[in-house]
């Protein structure tokens, strides 16, 4: 069973940083793309960034363009993404997900087949 671990949540101030991180727990497994998403109550998932499986081809919403990156270490099975000048409206469950399926950086939330147990980031103004 696949199990994607998330760390590195918590609370920042608005126009702060903070890390994600996410580890793949399965030895034999690959993640092939990855992708952070996120929710807030009562809201749809939407994507927030993705990076495909050798990490050539990355993907951004709109709304963190500029501010948050992406990147992976796969010999570690780990993909990081880090929030650059935070915002209130950054606040939000963040979740990991991999896919076994797909190679390149997808928007959409199907392509992923493998999700965290989502990790909380609040942005105080």
């Amino acid at each position: 069973q696949v199990q994607l671990v998330e760390s590195g949540g918590g609370v920042v101030q608005a126009g702060g940083s903070l890390r994600l991180y996410c580890a793949a727990s399965e030895r034999s497994f690959t993640p092939l793309a990855m992708a952070w998403l996120r929710q807030a109550p009562g809201k749809e998932i939407e994507s927030v960034a993705a990076i495909s499986w050798m990490g050539s081809n990355t993907y951004f919403a709109d709304s963190v363009k500029g501010r948050f990156t992406i990147s992976r270490d796969n010999d570690k099975k780990m993909v990081v993404m880090q929030l650059n000048s935070a915002k209130p409206e950054d606040s939000r469950i963040y979740y990991c997900a991999t896919s076994q399926t797909t190679i390149d950086a997808s928007e959409s939330s199907r392509a992923y087949h493998y999700w965290g147990q989502g990790i909380q980031v609040a942005v105080s103004s």
